[in-house]
């Protein structure tokens, strides 16, 4: 197969496919070894990164995906119906980090660090696909786990669960301070 074929039966399979499609498969289908076929999405890649193209390949967790880039949106929404932009609120946010940073997760861990019910923030963030049910715990009661789906690592950028920001130690002191000084506060306010 020339490298022509092969990058056509590549954007064929990531076209049809319309989801992330792992490197196996895609070099089983092509009949190439996974690292050919991972320099030849990698090389279209930077063809499609062009300004003057309107769909871009992405990595996703060792798997790829075509799509549209983000700066032809405004072009398909005059052409599609609306889509429904989810808003994600400072409840879902915190939410989803913690899930994110902690997965797999249980809805009681996440309670206990927010120290709130988060049964409406998680059911939302499954409603959104950017969370889905990672299994049970291996406890009392078998609590469902929660963990971040493909459709998390597509929407805010990120190519791999290991490449979330990383909190510094110094930050983290800052955010102990101001939970201690938010607890504080309600029991002065309770008494």
């Amino acid at each position: 197969m020339t490298l022509p074929e092969l990058e056509a039966n590549i954007e064929a399979i990531l076209f049809v496919m319309g989801e992330a499609v792992d490197l196996e498969r895609i070099a089983i289908a092509t009949q190439q070894d996974e690292e050919t076929c991972r320099k030849v999405i990698h090389n279209m890649m930077d063809n499609y990164a062009d300004d003057n193209r309107g769909i871009q390949i992405i990595e996703l967790d060792g798997a790829f995906q075509m799509c549209s880039k983000a700066s032809a949106y405004d072009t398909l929404v005059r052409i599609a119906h609306v889509p429904k932009k989810h808003v994600l609120t400072d409840v879902l946010l915190e939410t989803l980090s913690i899930i994110a940073y902690k997965q797999p997760v249980t809805k009681m861990e996440i309670e206990h660090i927010r120290g709130v019910k988060s049964d409406h923030a998680v059911n939302k963030l499954v409603e959104y696909n950017l969370v889905c049910e990672a299994g049970r715990l291996d406890a009392p009661g078998k609590p469902i786990q929660f963990a971040t789906t493909e459709e998390f690592l597509r929407n805010f950028g990120i190519d791999s669960l290991e490449n979330l920001p990383v909190v510094k130690s110094e930050k983290i002191e800052d955010f102990k301070i101001e939970a201690e000084d938010e607890v504080q506060l309600r029991l002065d306010l309770e008494q």
